[in-house]
């Protein structure tokens, strides 16, 4: 029990100042990422209006993804959400990682949007 503490604190504390460093603009939006066990989902969020200008996710039935835990459905998303904001205009995002670390789906996604086109 007091192991899961000192974990949710850590995550807390990482989420908090990751969040206090990014933070999106019009001319730069924020690729807020979530992570959990069987999903994976991103926004590409305009702070200064509180608005989401894109989004991808595994639950959507046109990107046909049986599995959403994994690299491979995080690098389907990337791509996904590159190609959908470009089509908006949008070609410079900052990535909000969140309280996730930058390896494993996190990397996958992002190493799969900077080659379909968005420029962190």
């Amino acid at each position: 029990m007091r192991l899961k503490k000192i974990i949710n604190n850590q995550r807390r504390r990482r989420k908090f100042r990751v969040r206090n460093k990014v933070r999106g603009t019009a001319d730069r939006p924020r690729l807020c990422v979530h992570r959990t066990l069987k999903h994976f989902s991103c926004q590409v969020i305009d702070d200064s209006q509180g608005r989401t200008l894109v989004a991808a996710s595994t639950q959507d039935k046109s990107l046909g993804i049986a599995n959403g835990g994994n690299c491979q459905a995080a690098e389907v998303v990337g791509k996904a959400v590159a190609e959908k904001a470009l089509q908006a205009g949008i070609k410079q995002v900052r990535l909000d990682r969140g309280a996730c670390k930058y390896h494993g789906r996190v990397a996958a996604f992002a190493n799969a949007a900077r080659e379909a086109g968005l420029e962190f």
